[in-house]
């Protein structure tokens, strides 16, 4: 495999730009962009606060898993993976053997901020959503920094934040490429 046909992930708390930048990215590379959650909404022909609803959230993080074990190409993509995606068990390594990772991550207050005006999104359907984000948040961040390189995202602009993502993925696609052959 060569280095610049190595996929990205973004990985990371709701609210930190995986779709925005992901679109950057994606876009600099001449890569494809699917976001998991948009994936599998189009699979299911349903949204995920419909999936949530009806089949509940462990039957969408099966759904997540087959997605990420074969539901995208091998190369040539930028994955904005959503927010829950790499905490569940086994996830992280899984999307470690796919491509390169990368977490971005930005402050409570930043992600407060960036969700509060977003009825989409069913793990904040709760009678304090900001509660529930610093809870989720507190619990998700170990893992988070973990994942990959971490480039944060509060008050920067975007072509900072795209800039060193593409400099995370070029270094660290030349040793995945190297671990693959």
């Amino acid at each position: 495999m060569n280095a610049a046909d190595v996929n990205l992930y973004l990985v990371g708390f709701m609210g930190t730009g995986k779709s925005t930048v992901g679109r950057a990215v994606a876009q600099k590379l001449g890569f494809a962009l699917l976001d998991s959650d948009h994936e599998i909404e189009r699979q299911q022909n349903n949204t995920i606060p419909e999936i949530f609803a009806s089949e509940g959230e462990p039957a969408f993080r099966a759904m997540e898993r087959k997605f990420v074990e074969g539901g995208h190409p091998a190369e040539h993509t930028v994955v904005s993976c959503g927010g829950g995606l790499v905490v569940q068990p086994g996830m992280l390594p899984l999307l470690k053997t796919k491509g390169v990772v990368v977490c971005l991550h930005a402050s409570v207050e930043t992600i407060l901020a960036r969700t509060a005006r977003h009825q989409h999104r069913p793990l904040l359907v709760a009678e304090n959503p900001e509660e529930r984000i610093r809870t989720l948040y507190a619990a998700r961040e170990p893992i988070y920094k973990q994942s990959g390189t971490l480039i944060l995202t509060d008050s920067r602009p975007l072509h900072d934040i795209v800039n060193h993502v593409m400099r995370a993925w070029r270094r660290d696609a030349v040793d995945f490429a190297r671990a693959k052959k």
